[in-house]
């Protein structure tokens, strides 16, 4: 009886040492963050990316609208540089846009018979105007050449153009560049979610230079407009396409 009384007590304390052994490894297995993986696909939900499972570049942040981490030859990396590739960017969308807008209205008027407007490449040597191309050409040059100074000084000093230099009565709230709102919002959407509408501006900008492109490409090809095109490849799409197209030139 003596004999077994020990081993009884032995079995009896590895038993509660294993036992404290496994509670201790469960508490320190609770208390280990694993916060690790969700923070990561929690991060890559938040911010879209151009190439899904892609890495975005360092300076890229994801603070300019329309940010999804694209810039392969590394442009951006120079502050300065960014700061006017967004410019230049955001600058070329409104212009693409308007462009794009110019090159189908009026062919789209004139096959409605609302209107009988030249083709957008035959626009330069149209003279239906109210005054002579040249004219034209000049007035454009001197009001753009004004304009774009404008927007290079409230570039390079931020709120440095917000100042009719003519007219000092005429001034622009502060705000941020290549936003200036004011006059240039009379629909007042800068009041509403204007982070989102920044994004829907590039989104369309973007396409809209694809598109201005696309024109390019397919006058090229076809020697007529887009709205032609599209109604040309609509009625046969299996052979009018750009890879059925004869090549003109210009």
């Amino acid at each position: 009886q003596d004999f077994c009384t020990p081993r009884v007590h032995d079995s009896t304390m590895s038993a509660q040492f294993a036992t404290q052994s496994i509670v201790s490894l469960r508490a320190r297995c609770a208390t280990k963050p694993r916060a690790t993986r969700s923070s990561v696909v929690v991060n890559a939900s938040a911010r879209p990316l151009w190439m899904p499972g892609s890495d975005a570049p360092a300076h890229l942040k994801g603070e300019m609208p329309g940010d999804y981490g694209f810039d392969p030859l590394e442009l951006g990396v120079d502050p300065k540089d960014l700061s006017w590739y967004q410019q230049a960017e955001l600058q070329h969308c409104r212009w693409a846009m308007l462009g794009l807008a110019g090159m189908v209205a009026p062919e789209l008027l004139t096959s409605m018979g609302i209107s009988n407007l030249p083709n957008w490449h035959e626009a330069p040597f149209y003279d239906g105007y109210f005054t002579d191309a040249t004219t034209l050409f000049v007035v454009q040059m001197i009001m753009m050449n004004w304009a774009e100074l404008r927007r290079w000084q409230d570039i390079k000093n931020p709120g440095s153009a917000n100042v009719d230099p003519a007219f000092p009565n005429n001034k622009l709230p502060d705000g941020e560049v290549g936003y200036p709102a004011g006059i240039f919002d009379p629909l007042n959407y800068s009041k509403g979610d204007l982070k989102t509408l920044k994004v829907k501006e590039i989104a369309n900008g973007r396409l809209a230079m694809v598109a201005c492109l696309g024109c390019f490409i397919q006058y090229d090809h076809t020697g007529v407009g887009p709205v032609a095109n599209l109604a040309s490849h609509l009625a046969d799409p299996a052979n009018n396409n750009v890879f059925k197209a004869a090549f003109i030139g210009f």
